[in-house]
């Protein structure tokens, strides 16, 4: 281990047989806990304060690449099962089994390759950062390792399918890895002053507000600038026809109706009876038909929490098994409670946000008498203020999230619109950005660990396996980095 090290075994920790007996040494050495990593922050490597016990390395890289694949697929097939249990309520089986066999099918082939893919992100970042530390020296090259080993794993991304862009995730873990940056930033002495503004306590409601302006307008004007499947969790969750949004797309953006017939008839199919006027200003009676803007908001906030409990059940529940798998067995009903807590509040944000979506449109529209793009736009900032109702530590999740979206959906309209010719051309750039921000997210990992949240280390030191001193068993972030990094906007 001396050698590996870089002269370690020199040190005050080091391990030394001369002054015990050498079957008491081997025997300590050989009960070191084989889970233990070389990739550690710079003041864990420093390896000054605490002794360095033995581990294999080989055993490591496995452990590693073998915890990913679980994550991985767990998270990805859970999220698939839920998927189907859900089409499964709304399909005749014996109608359209073979539908169902199909999506079982493409359910598990997605499975596997998210599980390979942070399976061989896991065992490639292990791989490379004890190459590098049995080449370089384990000291010597602590400040960087992580770094290039992170960027090095980044291209595993692409075993989730040659010619699927993951343009959503790659920019997502661009934002995570920018607000870990920033909270570098705010801790350094050297940058605190000018970090100092991201640390605005409501920072998260503010960047899911414009996120809101952005994705919402999307979902009525353009759906082609937003992801397949983020388009499909709209339409379901926006509670809106297809001929509805074209209705008000063409009142909005100026154009002649080109469907009034269509929207009449599909109110009829429900039992309502509307006559729409061809020389309407506002798009209320194509919105919610006979109902008062009130009356809809309420009803439309009933329906869309019943479609949202489905949605967060597993999102609470695949993590808890994962996360809090020793827990369950030990205090289910603790875990099940804030499991079903969670399920509610996250699910009365979701609905919320839509319903407050058309709210606050129609309440714009009504005001002004009028309907245009702008309009729009300011009518659907203000539901973005529905976070509120979340957890103070999921908000900057789900605002972040969602700016990616955003992001994705607003470059993808500006080049639509010719002002980035070169924005469809782009071969893989995500794969380049999930590089480079995994190396970032990395390298905070191994040289900042306190600016990541608990329960983010305990996972990552679970896949990673990283060797920590006899005071820090279990890690957990500094009470003066979350007081001073609340929320971080960027």
């Amino acid at each position: 281990m001396g050698d590996t090290a870089d002269g370690i075994g020199d040190s005050a920790g080091k391990w030394s047989c001369d002054s015990i007996d050498r079957e008491e040494c081997n025997k300590s050495r050989s009960s070191s806990t084989r889970l233990l990593s070389a990739s550690s922050s710079c003041s864990l490597l420093s390896l000054d304060s605490f002794p360095v016990q033995e581990y294999d390395k080989y055993w490591r890289v496995y452990t590693a690449s073998v915890k990913g694949f679980a994550i991985g697929a767990g998270l990805k097939g859970g999220l698939a099962f839920f998927s189907i249990l859900t089409r499964l309520r709304r399909r005749r089986l014996k109608r359209e089994m073979g539908s169902i066999i199909a999506d079982v099918i493409s359910s598990l082939k997605e499975t596997l390759k998210y599980g390979m893919f942070l399976g061989t992100f896991a065992g490639t970042f292990v791989s490379v950062d004890e190459f590098i530390s049995a080449m370089g020296g384990h000291r010597r090259t602590a400040k960087w390792r992580a770094l290039v080993a992170g960027a090095v794993a980044g291209p595993s991304m692409l075993l989730t399918g040659f010619n699927t862009q993951h343009t959503s995730l790659a920019i997502y873990i661009l934002m995570r890895a920018a607000v870990l940056a920033a909270r570098c930033g705010i801790k350094s002495p050297r940058f605190g002053s000018l970090c100092k503004p991201l640390s605005w306590s409501n920072g998260d409601l503010f960047l899911m507000c414009l996120s809101a302006s952005q994705i919402l307008c999307a979902y009525i004007l353009k759906q082609d600038s937003l992801p397949p499947s983020y388009k499909s969790f709209l339409n379901k969750h926006g509670g809106k026809d297809p001929v509805i949004l074209n209705g008000i797309r063409d009142l909005v953006c100026g154009l002649p109706f080109t469907n009034l017939e269509g929207i009449e008839k599909l109110y009829k199919m429900n039992g309502v009876d509307i006559k729409l006027d061809p020389q309407m200003k506002i798009p209320c009676s194509m919105i919610h038909g006979n109902q008062s803007c009130a009356a809809h908001c309420f009803s439309f906030l009933f329906q869309a929490y019943q479609r949202a409990l489905p949605v967060y059940l597993p999102v609470y529940l695949i993590p808890a098994l994962i996360v809090h798998r020793l827990d369950v067995l030990k205090r289910p009903h603790t875990i099940l409670s804030k499991g079903i807590l969670g399920t509610a509040r996250s699910s009365l944000f979701l609905s919320l946000y839509c319903a407050s979506a058309w709210m606050w449109t129609c309440l714009i529209f009504r005001i002004t008498k009028k309907s245009n793009i702008p309009l729009l736009a300011l009518g659907t900032f203000a539901p973005g203020l529905a976070l509120a109702v979340e957890k103070k530590s999921r908000r900057m999740e789900i605002s972040l999230y969602c700016f990616a979206r955003a992001i994705e959906s607003f470059f993808a309209t500006m080049a639509d619109a010719g002002y980035l010719p070169h924005w469809r051309n782009l071969n893989r750039a995500d794969v380049l950005i999930f590089s480079l921000s995994t190396a970032v997210i990395m390298h905070c990992y191994a040289s900042e660990r306190d600016v990541f949240r608990s329960k983010y280390l305990n996972v990552l030191d679970w896949v990673f396996g990283i060797p920590l001193p006899p005071s820090e068993m279990t890690p957990r972030k500094k009470d003066r980095v979350s007081d001073a990094i609340p929320a971080i906007v960027f």
